[in-house]
């Protein structure tokens, strides 16, 4: 298992309109589920940091899938929709990383 993370850094005045995000873009991407090898999702929303600062990330999204072969085969098919659909809920760019557990 591999985790795709997505981040929309915390800049401010950017828009990002979460419940879009939560009702129609997660979704979408889990309606393409089969082909990335999404086995399940996670999404967790910024609060804070430590001391009081804003928090680095507005809005993060773990999806875990079974390979990173499956999750770039599933994007060369689905990659231009569910890309496309970022304008509809954010003017943020997306920072986006494989990860593995390691302990």
């Amino acid at each position: 298992m591999i985790i795709v993370t997505v981040m929309y850094p915390e800049t401010e005045g950017a828009r990002f309109d979460l419940d879009y995000y939560m009702k129609t873009h997660m979704p979408l991407v889990a309606s393409r589920g089969q082909d990335l090898g999404l086995q399940s999702y996670q999404v967790v929303r910024g609060i804070g940091a430590p001391g009081g600062g804003k928090p680095a990330f507005r809005v993060v999204a773990h999806l875990t899938v079974s390979s990173t072969q499956a999750f770039q085969s599933g994007m060369e098919v689905h990659g231009k929709e569910i890309m496309g659909d970022i304008p509809n809920f954010t003017d943020l760019k997306p920072v986006i990383q494989f990860e593995e557990t390691v302990g």
